[in-house]
């Protein structure tokens, strides 16, 4: 099976990466995820009165799905994935950064930015993103800069790795991500802890170098 998440160096790979591409949107976007652990379609429907710039948090109640012949926007269901997600500085200030970007690029297309309930992310007519289009951004950085191939949705699976790494407990990882299910939750983190085990037995061997 085909790993789907990035190690912390790979990830920090991947976004400076984009960094380097003239697509502010897509960076944002990918940093988001990265660094909140929400799922695609939770980051597809958030608009601006969903982040609290005053206190750092991010407010998930729905998500963007795809019907027949159309986009639209549910209500998250389960009472687990409606939730608040607090947020470090850097990914605030960069959310700040492209809502005065997004705000400039909207007005030149003559389009209204200043609606009520304006998408984080939006098409070239303020329109739902196609969620297809994160794959096909991922791909192009992936491909241009010769990195390891995983999905939007990998970096859910890379969020919730690191989290644990970063020595946050299941309960907290199962909170953050929305996970109604711990057997979810759990799996990562049974993945999480036999790397770690791997990587202790070969501390002991490197430092033993017999």
């Amino acid at each position: 099976m085909a790993i789907n998440y990035y190690t912390k160096e790979q990830l920090i790979e991947f976004l400076q990466c984009l960094e380097k591409e003239d697509n502010i949107k897509s960076y944002t976007l990918f940093r988001l995820l990265a660094y909140s652990g929400m799922r695609k379609g939770e980051a597809l429907a958030l608009t601006w009165n969903d982040v609290n710039f005053k206190d750092n948090e991010i407010r998930i109640n729905k998500a963007l799905s795809r019907g027949e012949n159309n986009l639209y926007v549910k209500t998250t269901k389960t009472k687990s994935s409606i939730r608040t997600i607090p947020m470090d500085k850097k990914t605030i200030d960069i959310l700040q950064q492209w809502k005065k970007l997004q705000k400039q690029d909207n007005l030149m297309l003559g389009k209204n930015a200043l609606q009520p309930k304006q998408l984080v992310f939006s098409n070239e007519n303020n329109d739902y993103l196609q969620p297809t289009k994160t794959r096909k951004w991922m791909r192009q950085v992936q491909q241009k800069y010769n990195l390891e191939k995983i999905t939007t949705h990998g970096l859910r699976h890379t969020h919730c790795s690191l989290l644990f790494e970063a020595g946050a407990s299941i309960k907290e990882v199962q909170e953050r991500l929305g996970h109604s299910d711990i057997k979810t939750t759990m799996n990562i983190y049974t993945h999480v802890t036999k790397k770690a085990k791997e990587a202790t037995a070969e501390k002991y061997s490197i430092y033993m170098d017999y």
